[in-house]
């Protein structure tokens, strides 16, 4: 039950995305997880049924849908793995959006119906061992050689890195003063084949563990002219412009680990019989699952809010901070009370809400903490105090 009003193409992408979870996803994710092991051929999977390239127009092999469908269909997949969530909204939100909206004419025609067709996953490269919440003190450098770029630097956190086919990868191309940060920046599109490319140190995380985070090493690397993407210095704000609709398919990815969290402990709470009866008879319980249910409703209804001004034209950057930090804090309350409702069982790999508490908790953290989301909201009411 829910509150979106769906047009029936967008209830048909949803039980696409629902069945495709339950078929072949659900068998095996807790496995996945045990074992941090990323599945390649869900890429293919994922991309046969048109979710790597929802966004793209139809001339790139896109589906050309509408912000509000993807994040539908996003969601539903999150409720069954949020590993493969991690996986379809990076790709969608941020390098597929990036060189859709700031790739040259011949970038565009090379690399987005490939990434449409799932030939060519693509990654972020933003964030450095020393450059996370502050990402405009990044150290990754770029110096002209001919009419080729020569990049060196490490970049920290990149989801999928080691499947990665197209890398959008920021860095430093105006050395004259270290204090112009962001203004020197400019984004490169990035391939393994290049020399001086190398997949460092994968991450052995506490969640999302079936989805790679890596670093990247570039050691010298020759880039080709051509793959400057817009003008130079221009990336770090290209970056951030991405972001806002990266933020989106984060909330919708948490949505759905809230989702998954709260159904299970709603069929928790009529299974379990504790002093005679099942617990869901309490009313303590009964509270529990009525605050879940709200909070989840609250922050879907304001993610598709954001997503309609956004697809309105509207510049979303207060309301895509504002649905990414209370969808993905109602996920980490909705998980804890979650395991609290499974009691002890909740602490056991035998249920899965420990893993859906595990996973939550790094939606607060990536693609920009819940403490800088409330900067970003902060200065732009400041700007602009009308709601």
């Amino acid at each position: 039950m829910s509150l979106l009003s769906l047009t029936p193409e967008q209830r048909e992408i949803q039980r696409t995305a629902r069945e495709f979870a339950e078929r072949e996803l659900a068998p095996h994710v807790a496995q996945w997880d045990r074992d941090a092991h990323f599945e390649p051929t869900i890429v293919a999977r994922l991309a046969e049924l048109g979710f790597l390239g929802m966004l793209l127009p139809e001339a790139h092999d896109g589906l050309a849908l509408e912000t509000s469908t993807y994040l539908v269909a996003l969601e539903e997949i999150a409720v069954v793995d949020a590993s493969t969530a991690v996986l379809m909204s990076v790709h969608n939100s941020l390098p597929t959006q990036m060189l859709l909206r700031y790739g040259s004419d011949a970038q565009r025609a090379r690399f987005l119906a490939p990434m449409a067709r799932g030939e060519l996953l693509g990654a972020f490269a933003l964030s450095e061992p020393e450059a996370g919440s502050d990402a405009a003190s990044l150290r990754c450098q770029a110096e002209r050689d001919g009419d080729d770029w020569i990049l060196s630097g490490t970049k920290a956190w990149v989801s999928h890195g080691t499947h990665a086919g197209v890398i959008l990868a920021m860095a430093r191309t105006d050395h004259t003063d270290a204090r112009r940060g962001a203004k020197g920046i400019s984004t490169f599109i990035v391939t393994p084949d290049l020399p001086g490319f190398s997949v460092g140190k994968k991450e052995d995380k506490m969640g999302l563990r079936a989805s790679p985070t890596v670093q990247l090493t570039f050691d010298q690397m020759r880039v080709p002219g051509d793959r400057l993407v817009g003008e130079e210095g221009k990336g770090f704000t290209y970056a951030l412009a991405s972001l806002d609709h990266g933020r989106l398919g984060i909330a919708a990815q948490a949505i759905g680990i809230a989702r998954a969290a709260y159904e299970a402990a709603a069929r928790y709470a009529t299974e379990r019989k504790q002093f005679g009866k099942a617990i869901g008879d309490f009313q303590a319980i009964q509270f529990k699952l009525a605050d879940m249910a709200t909070r989840i409703t609250a922050a879907r209804t304001l993610l598709h809010a954001a997503a309609a001004a956004k697809d309105r034209g509207e510049r979303v950057t207060r309301y895509a901070s504002m649905a990414k930090l209370f969808a993905t804090e109602t996920a980490m309350w909705v998980t804890t009370n979650a395991v609290q409702v499974f009691g002890g069982y909740g602490y056991v790999t035998d249920y899965p809400v420990e893993r859906f508490f595990r996973d939550a908790k790094v939606t607060e953290i990536y693609e920009g903490t819940s403490e800088i989301q409330r900067i970003v909201i902060g200065r732009d009411v400041l700007a602009d105090p009308s709601p």
